[in-house]
């Protein structure tokens, strides 16, 4: 296919989006099982267009003058692609299976159009309904940061330290004939490796035999940190009461070294059915995995004995706007507000377990206020017995009293919010 081809099939897909409530991902994958003649270079940067035209849709169609698929396509290979408004054109009259060739006004616009005037929501990229949110969370940087929550998101990987270091997995995937751009350690999570975003490629990482042999998984720096930050030791007592299918159950049992134990948990038993076939490749040993009981409560056995619990919590996933940006323009204000209400069901589920001296753990994958302090703040509120501790970052973060908010333009990362309180009786 010709980049004007390409074009149109993403025009396609996000016009079909406009009229199914579904994740991109589905649009695109549908897309090409009836249109099979596109190859796997082509299915690479037509996903690449559409996930495109999402990150930047809002400033596309400011800049264009025109809120529609065709903008934001355009929009996207223009400002965030880096194409000349000639390449544009062009690739117009070298395709018949181009869309029309630009009009003038949208000719002028992709030659000269700016944001000047625009309002944050708009040159971050975010639902004007937002804007109040995370307005309370960066006041005048909010565009700022949305425009690095817009941005596509490196592959972060960590190197599991029960099966190799961090050095060997960086030499293993330098040499894989699979991936084009050269891995490096990341900033500040001391076993993570990152590989760089590259338009039109993708890394099969889990055929790698790295990956194959529990060498590493796919885990965000900022993930990595909040379990870090967690105090997780070897000879620990610790639950993780919103496990789902693992990633952080996997980290903090790499943390305590198989020593002590770890109970994974979660109330929709089904996210947990990957965690043990993960576990087994990891190495991990000293892992229970408790599934919710009609009758009885599964984690009855385990109030007041830990030392840590984890709660990562169910979120809106604003902070991971960078891996899926068609989230934030499916997220409603309803959604929200049941994702608040399960933040608070899991604190109140995670309290009883932690015994006097331990600490409860909250984190999100969020940068909105309402998911973050303000949850932190009413269960301090209607538990009197538990007390904000700080943390001891070494990374750049903002503070957030004593909980700590990580963003990608800040600290590199994932927009992941962590909060440590303490159980003094």
């Amino acid at each position: 296919m010709r980049n004007g081809a390409r074009q149109m099939a993403a025009i396609e897909i996000l016009s079909s989006l406009e009229n199914q409530r579904r994740p991109a991902a589905d649009a695109v994958k549908a897309w090409m099982l009836t249109h099979r003649f596109a190859g796997s270079k082509d299915r690479a940067e037509i996903g690449d267009i559409v996930f495109g035209a999402l990150r930047w849709k809002q400033s596309s169609a400011f800049r264009i003058g025109e809120d529609t698929p065709r903008a934001w396509v355009w929009g996207a290979l223009r400002w965030g692609f880096g194409w000349s408004a000639e390449a544009i054109e062009q690739s117009c009259y070298d395709d018949p299976h181009a869309p029309p060739p630009p009009t003038d006004a949208e000719r002028t616009a992709l030659a000269d159009a700016t944001l000047e005037g625009a309002p944050a929501w708009v040159r971050g990229d975010y639902p004007e309904w937002l804007d109040a949110s995370l307005a309370r969370a960066f006041g005048e940087a909010r565009g700022e940061e949305g425009t690095a929550l817009a941005a596509p998101a490196s592959l972060d990987l960590r190197a599991n330290t029960l099966k190799t270091t961090r050095e060997t997995l960086i030499a293993a995937l330098g040499e894989s004939p699979k991936l084009k751009e050269a891995p490096a350690p990341t900033p500040y999570a001391p076993e993570g490796v990152r590989i760089p975003w590259a338009q039109g490629r993708t890394f099969p990482w889990a055929t790698e035999q790295s990956f194959v042999k529990g060498w590493f998984e796919v885990q965000d720096e900022g993930s990595q940190l909040a379990a870090l930050l967690s105090g997780a030791a070897p000879g620990m007592q610790v639950a993780d009461v919103c496990a789902g299918g693992g990633g952080k159950t996997l980290a903090l049992a790499a943390l305590m070294q198989n020593k002590g134990q770890i109970f994974a948990y979660d109330v929709d038993g089904r996210r947990l059915a990957p965690l043990k076939e993960r576990a087994d490749r990891a190495g991990v040993r000293n892992l229970q995995i408790r599934a919710p009981m009609r009758t009885r409560d599964a984690l009855a056995d385990l109030h007041g004995r830990m030392d840590i619990v984890f709660v990562d919590a169910p979120c809106s996933g604003s902070g991971t706007w960078r891996r899926n940006p068609d989230s934030k323009w499916r997220l409603r204000p309803n959604a929200l507000a049941k994702r608040m209400e399960e933040q608070r069901e899991a604190l109140a589920l995670a309290g009883p377990l932690v015994k006097p001296g331990g600490r409860l753990i909250y984190v999100t994958c969020s940068v909105l206020p309402e998911e973050n302090e303000d949850a932190v703040a009413s269960f301090a509120a209607s538990y009197a017995e538990f007390a904000p501790v700080g943390l001891n970052a070494s990374f750049p973060a903002y503070e957030r009293g004593l909980a700590l908010q990580m963003t990608p333009l800040l600290t590199g990362c994932d927009g992941f919010f962590i909060a440590a309180l303490e159980r003094r009786v």
